[in-house]
C-alpha cells in the first residue's frame, strides 16, 4: 500500500510540477517578450525617414540602458540599401537579424550571436511613410534577468514539490501504518490465544475488525467441532470394536472348536460398525467441503428404480414437488432415502408412499415415507434409532439403516421423526432436510 501510495504521489507531483513549470515560465517569458514589444512599438513610433531617404528617430527612448554601451539591452533599425541603425549601447557591434517577414507582425526568437550573452530578441518589418524601404526593428535584451527569474521559480517549484510529496508520502505511510493496527491487534491475539491454550479471541478489538474477528471465532468453534466430532467416533468405534475382539481374542486362547463361526459372526458385527462410523464421517466430510445441494425428486427416483428391481410385488408411489433443492450432498441424500424406502418396502405389506416437500412454503423441505406394514409401537420409537437395534429379527439386516439415516440428517441440520401414517396404517416416516437457498 506504501509503495503504491509513493508511485501514485509521485507521479501526480510529476505531472503537475511539470504542468505548473510550463505555465509559470510561460508567463514569464511572455511578460519579458512584452516589455520587448513595448519597446520595439515606442521605437517605431519614433521612426521617421531623413530627406536623404534614411531612417531617423525624432525622440530618443526614456530608457537609459539604450545609451550605456554594452548594456544588455540595444535596439537596430535595417533596411535593405541603407546603413543599420543602431542604439549606442551596441557600441562597435551590430544585430545579425533573421529578416524574410512580410506579415507585419513581431517575431521572438533566442540568439547566441553575442559570445556569452544569449539574447532575447523580437523582430517586425515596417514600411515607414515616405518610404518605399521595408524596414526592420529590432530589440534585444540580455535573458540573464530571464533565465534567473525561471531558475529562481523552478526552484521554488523544486523544493515546494519534494517537501509536498514527503509530507503525502509520510501521511500516507502514517494512514496505512495506523490503518492497518487493528490487523496487527488480530495477529498479536491469535499468537497470544496459540501461546495461552486460548479456543477464541476475547480481547475487544476495533469495530473495522469485527466482522473478520467474528470469523475467525466461527473457523474456530467449526474446527472445534469438528474435531470434537472426530474424536466421539474414534472413541465410539474403538468402544464398538472392543467387544468383538475380545470375543475373538478369548475365543482363540480357549481354542474353542466353533471359532470359525464366532470369526465370521464377529467380523461381520465390526463391518457394520465399520460402515456405520464411515457414512457418518463421509457426511461430515462433504458437509464441511463447501455449500451442498442436491435435487429430491431425480434422487428419489433413482432409489425407486433400484427398490423395484428388488421388491417386485410391491407398489410405489411418487408425488409432490419436482423442484425440491435441499442443502445436502447427493450421495448422503441417495443413501438415506435408500435406507427409508427400502426399510419401507422391507416390513411393509406391499405399498408404499413417498412425498417430497408436501409443505411448500415450510422453512425446511419435508420428505414423507409411508408403508402399509405393522408399523413402530411408540415405546420402541426412539430405541430403533440406536445402533444395531432390530424389531424384526427374521428379515435380513444390520440394524444400522435407521441410525445411519439419523446420524446424516442430523449432520446437515436436518432430522427424522416416526409416526403412523393416516393412509395406509403403518409407518410414517418424516424427513425433514434443509432446503437450499440456491
Amino acid at each position: 500500500m506504501m509503495a503504491i501510495a509513493a508511485l501514485w504521489i509521485g507521479v501526480l507531483l510529476l505531472a503537475g510540477g511539470f504542468a505548473l513549470d510550463r505555465t509559470l515560465v510561460r508567463l514569464v517569458e511572455d511578460n519579458f517578450d512584452e516589455q520587448l514589444e513595448y519597446v520595439q512599438t515606442a521605437l517605431i513610433t519614433s521612426a521617421e525617414i531623413d530627406s536623404f531617404g534614411d531612417v531617423q528617430l525624432y525622440r530618443s527612448l526614456g530608457d537609459q540602458r539604450f545609451l550605456e554601451p554594452n548594456s544588455g539591452v540595444y535596439w537596430q533599425i535595417t533596411g535593405e540599401g541603407h546603413q543599420p541603425f543602431p542604439s549606442r549601447s551596441l557600441w562597435d557591434r551590430s544585430l545579425e537579424v533573421e529578416g524574410g517577414y512580410v506579415d507585419d507582425e513581431p517575431h521572438f526568437y533566442d540568439s547566441d550571436q553575442f559570445e556569452g550573452e544569449p539574447l532575447r530578441m523580437v523582430e517586425r518589418t515596417v514600411i515607414l511613410p515616405d518610404s518605399d524601404t521595408r524596414w526592420t526593428f529590432a530589440v534585444a535584451s540580455a535573458r540573464d534577468e530571464l533565465d534567473f527569474q525561471i531558475s529562481r521559480i523552478r526552484s521554488i517549484l523544486f523544493w515546494s514539490f519534494a517537501v509536498l510529496g514527503i509530507g503525502l508520502l509520510a501521511m500516507a505511510m502514517l494512514q496505512s501504518w495506523y490503518g492497518l493496527s487493528p490487523l496487527r491487534r488480530v495477529r498479536n491475539a491469535i499468537q497470544a490465544m496459540r501461546n495461552e491454550g486460548a479456543n477464541r479471541i476475547t480481547e475487544p478489538l476495533p469495530l473495522e475488525v469485527e466482522p473478520l474477528v467474528d470469523e475467525i471465532n466461527a473457523l474456530l468453534a467449526h474446527t472445534e467441532q469438528q474435531a470434537e466430532e472426530a474424536r466421539m467416533h474414534a472413541g465410539n468405534l474403538a468402544h464398538a470394536l472392543k467387544t468383538p475382539l475380545t470375543v475373538l481374542t478369548n475365543a482363540a486362547t480357549a481354542r474353542d472348536p466353533k471359532l470359525s463361526d464366532l470369526v465370521c459372526r464377529e467380523t461381520k458385527t465390526m463391518q457394520r460398525h465399520v460402515e456405520h462410523h464411515l457414512a457418518r464421517a463421509r457426511a461430515v466430510g462433504r458437509r464441511a467441503s463447501g455449500h451442498s445441494r442436491a435435487e429430491v425428486w431425480p434422487s428419489a427416483e433413482s432409489v425407486l428404480r433400484a427398490v423395484t428391481r428388488i421388491y417386485e410385488n410391491t407398489r410405489f408411489d411418487l408425488d409432490g414437488n419436482r423442484q425440491a433443492v435441499v442443502s445436502i450432498e447427493r450421495q448422503d441424500l441417495d443413501e438415506i432415502l435408500g435406507n427409508l424406502i427400502e426399510n419401507a418396502a422391507k416390513y411393509g405389506g406391499g405399498s408404499v408412499f413417498v412425498t417430497i416437500d408436501a409443505d411448500r412454503e415450510a422453512q425446511d423441505c419435508i420428505i414423507w415415507i409411508e408403508d402399509d406394514g405393522t408399523g413402530i409401537p411408540q415405546n420402541e420409537r426412539t430405541r430403533i434409532f440406536d445402533r444395531g437395534a432390530r424389531l424384526d429379527t427374521g428379515k435380513p439386516g444390520t440394524g444400522l439403516g435407521l441410525a445411519i439415516v439419523r446420524d446424516v440428517a442430523e449432520i446437515y441440520g436436518g432430522s427424522v421423526e416416526l409416526d403412523t401414517s393416516e393412509d395406509l396404517g403403518g409407518l410414517l416416516v418424516k424427513l425433514t432436510l434443509p432446503r437450499s437457498a440456491q
